[in-house]
């Protein structure tokens, strides 16, 4: 067994140029042919200024896949560090794969064409990247491999784009001053989502020269016994709260009448449980297992789709005597926008090239997912050999 695993090498990629507020629309294209109403709000309340797509602007074509973003997160990664013929292990995760088969770690070691390894595929929401973070860990903490790859990618855009939403959901536009939830359920994803990959490269020992970062522990706990399903795609949800998936419809035109495969969220569901759960409830669980001060935290970086939810995670940890100061906090969101599964994989990476790091500094990460409520939490410290 290994006694410590450390994040050696970090790398991400961005697709195309930062899209600006105002261009969103005119690159994802609008529904019904009609601009949306419910945009300029929305973009007011998540606070993002730009982030990317894999859309060129001219020609309206997909330039990446979602793996080959994964590709090139992880070349970055390694570029002029290690070989692709050194690495035993690839674990990736994605909330936005290519195709349902293969899984997305076979078709990222398809791009990098590197010697056979051992791969692993995590599917879900935000917490798919940092699943493949901690399976990556456990596999060197237990002595089985040496070095892993691990992943998040997204690559959304194309599931947002307008052709993609049928006229019933510009008609549940109309209703939004007298029932606001029914038009956030689809619309307002579209303009929080984005596109991008990063990866890291752990290994058994710590960088000779510059900071590495060891993982002290990542903790995942899942609220799925709790609450019913919050986002979902491929699936209807029905009056009880149960979902009626994409295999059980009459026919394909039936799945695209009804926008099966448009990305949901239930908002009035969120707003009143994401902050208690994900939050309060997630890291007293954690604390359990890991007795944590809160002084002893030099970075917090947090992972929350709209700067909307910044005070409210704030003052969750406060509730449970866990504040952190926001001069302790480190966040992207304003200019990468919500990348899912790798949102965390580009703060840390933020983070360490900051040179805002110094040795001893604990860091505190924290990942919520939605679809069905869990949440995760890593604490790493940055060491200096």
């Amino acid at each position: 067994m290994n006694n410590t695993v450390y994040i050696n090498r970090t790398g991400t990629f961005l697709p195309g140029n930062p899209v600006s507020n105002e261009e969103i629309e005119g690159i994802l294209g609008m529904v019904a042919g009609k601009p949306s109403k419910l945009r300029e709000r929305i973009l007011k309340s998540n606070g993002i200024k730009s982030r990317h797509y894999a859309i060129d602007p001219l020609t309206g074509r997909t330039t990446h896949t979602n793996a080959q973003l994964a590709a090139k997160a992880i070349q970055n990664a390694l570029l002029n560090y290690s070989s692709l013929s050194d690495i035993s292990l690839i674990s990736c995760g994605t909330g936005s794969p290519d195709q349902i088969l293969p899984s997305i770690a076979s078709m990222v070691h398809g791009e990098l064409k590197n010697p056979p390894c051992e791969l692993a595929s995590f599917s879900g929401a935000c917490l798919s990247g940092l699943s493949a973070m901690k399976f990556g860990y456990m596999s060197i903490l237990s002595g089985l491999e040496n070095n892993a790859i691990t992943t998040g990618s997204e690559l959304t855009s194309t599931m947002m784009c307008g052709k993609n939403f049928v006229e019933e959901l510009h008609s549940a536009f109309e209703r939004f001053d007298s029932n606001p939830e029914i038009a956030f359920e689809r619309d307002f994803l579209r303009w929080m989502l984005s596109d991008g990959a990063g990866a890291f490269l752990m290994t058994n020992k710590p960088n000779e020269s510059e900071l590495s970062l060891r993982i002290d522990w990542i903790e995942i706990f899942s609220y799925a016994s709790v609450l019913p399903p919050c986002m979902y795609l491929g699936a209807e949800k029905l009056e009880d709260g149960s979902l009626k998936g994409w295999r059980e419809f009459n026919s394909y035109r039936e799945l695209g009448d009804r926008s099966i495969f448009s990305l949901t969220q239930d908002v009035k569901l969120l707003n009143e449980h994401v902050i208690d759960f994900t939050v309060a409830r997630g890291l007293q669980d954690t604390l359990k297992k890991h007795p944590t001060n809160p002084q002893q935290i030099a970075w917090f970086l947090p992972h929350y789709s709209s700067n909307y939810f910044r005070e409210k995670v704030y003052n969750s940890l406060k509730s449970i005597d866990f504040e952190i100061p926001f001069e302790c906090w480190h966040t992207n969101l304003e200019r990468v926008g919500n990348i899912g599964s790798a949102s965390i994989y580009f703060l840390i990476n933020d983070l360490l090239k900051s040179k805002k790091l110094k040795h001893g500094d604990a860091i505190l990460c924290y990942v919520p997912e939605s679809a069905r409520f869990s949440t995760g939490f890593a604490r790493m410290t940055a060491v200096q050999h």
